[in-house]
């Protein structure tokens, strides 16, 4: 039987928008080269036309020049359905994707339930709610603990009034102990003798003195 009718041909994989696309966008480039050539002719008719004087020479190139705008005119409508049939096909591609994107999401939601459903399963509430009184109740028995184990033992009482007025006389005693005054009695003391026994002048303070460096008593 396969002799006498033969074997069918293996059937090619079905086309896709994808494709189609491509071819249409091809075809359009190739007839925007074809307007692009004619409009170079254009131009080269339109000066000839500049430069020829009227009469039957400018009426044949006049001719030319229609005859090939014709042309371009014919090649910008096909280059235009093409263009809007690309377009078409773009729009329904685009619409495809959104849509298997849309099922794409749509079945990860679901997974995404039925693993919750599980999860939430293995969950017991009333659980969770016994273990955070019991976390309550284990942290009020630690804070009693530590309250007792800081209580003191033995501590006599003291009166208030006596320990203000000890911190009252503590700071008396600071202030002592802060007093500088002393300091100002040194820096009025007399400077240090300057220069060498036996020269007489004047100290740092302006005061004569002897060549020991001792003030000078003023002569009566």
């Amino acid at each position: 039987m396969n002799r006498i009718f033969g074997r069918g041909k293996p059937k090619g994989p079905p086309p896709n928008l994808t494709d189609c696309i491509g071819t249409v966008d091809s075809r359009a480039e190739s007839i925007d080269k074809k307007i692009a050539r004619l409009d170079a002719e254009l131009m080269k008719y339109k000066e000839q036309m500049k430069k020829m004087r009227d009469g039957p020479s400018k009426n044949m190139v006049k001719q030319k020049a229609m005859r090939v705008l014709k042309q371009k005119r014919m090649y910008e409508g096909q280059r235009d359905q093409l263009m809007q049939q690309s377009f078409n096909m773009e729009q329904a591609n685009y619409t495809i994707q959104t849509l298997k994107d849309t099922k794409t999401t749509v079945d990860a939601m679901k997974i995404g339930a039925k693993e919750m459903k599980k999860a939430y399963k293995n969950v017991k509430i009333d659980q969770i709610e016994d273990l955070q009184d019991q976390l309550e109740d284990m942290m009020e028995d630690a804070s009693e603990i530590q309250e007792a184990l800081s209580r003191s033992y033995g501590t006599p009482e003291i009166d208030e009034d006596d320990l203000e007025a000890e911190l009252d006389a503590l700071g008396d005693e600071l202030l002592m102990d802060d007093d500088t005054s002393y300091l100002d009695e040194a820096s009025t003391a007399p400077s240090i003798p300057e220069g060498v026994p036996g020269e007489k002048g004047t100290n740092r303070d302006g005061v004569l003195v002897d060549e020991f460096g001792l003030p000078q008593i003023p002569a009566t």
